[in-house]
């Protein structure tokens, strides 16, 4: 069912559906993550969902934002969303296919380039979800994260900035990838669920063609042990 919600802590109405899925803390961390400077122009949001990531970043940049679905009944909810929060003179979305980027955006025009991906491969997990839109959104049945890091190179500018928040799990696999689509890592964070508990996701920035050097950036700790959210984490909800 469709549900009109608020936002965050921010004046902005977020479209949903409880059939499907709502979005979650990850995009929340990576929209606070990315690097984004006063030069920057353009930024785009692979995979975007219903548009929180670019309705997110917009409460920290006058940088135009795009932003790709393939979904339509998802991107349909961001449309919605955009149009609610009156932000459609800053932000774009496309209904389309990641693999097919260079239908819909030119090369080399990006300064930052976001995505909040399919976490799993589809023989990583013995359960898909009969639901064939969380399943799509949650396993790469339709984007691998090659096809992620494919378009990123090919949208970003010399230099530019690509974010991504994902499982620790493929860790290693990740920065081999990166490497391979000339996107040279250079800053990390481990998120943890509580203290004392292994690291489940990652947020990790890289740049195209950029020099080697990279930094770990301190744990990112959600949950207290009683389960309630850390004060820094808190304060994205209030």
């Amino acid at each position: 069912m469709k549900v009109k919600n608020r936002l965050l802590n921010y004046k902005m109405i977020i479209y949903q559906d409880d059939d499907w899925f709502k979005f979650s803390l990850d995009s929340v961390l990576l929209a606070n993550f990315v690097t984004i400077n006063l030069k920057c122009k353009k930024i785009i949001d692979l995979a975007c969902g219903n548009a929180p990531i670019p309705m997110l970043l917009s409460n920290r940049t006058n940088a135009h934002i795009d932003g790709i679905e393939l979904q339509e009944s998802i991107y349909d909810l961001g449309m919605q969303s955009v149009l609610e929060n009156d932000l459609s003179s800053q932000i774009s979305l496309v209904c389309g296919d990641i693999k097919n980027i260079s239908n819909y955006f030119s090369s080399d025009s990006y300064d930052v380039v976001t995505c909040n991906p399919p976490y799993f491969k589809i023989n990583d997990n013995g359960y898909v979800n009969d639901n064939s839109v969380k399943s799509i959104a949650r396993h790469e049945i339709k984007l691998s994260l090659d096809d992620v890091l494919v378009s990123a190179r090919y949208l970003l500018k010399n230099g530019g900035y690509f974010a991504m928040v994902h499982r620790t799990d493929r860790f290693i696999e990740i920065l081999e990838c990166l490497k391979k689509y000339n996107l040279e890592p250079k800053r990390v964070q481990f998120i943890y669920p509580k203290d004392g508990k292994n690291s489940d996701l990652f947020l990790i920035e890289a740049t195209k063609n950029g020099n080697s050097g990279f930094k770990i950036l301190p744990n990112l700790v959600i949950h207290n042990n009683d389960g309630s959210y850390k004060e820094y984490i808190r304060k994205y909800f209030e």
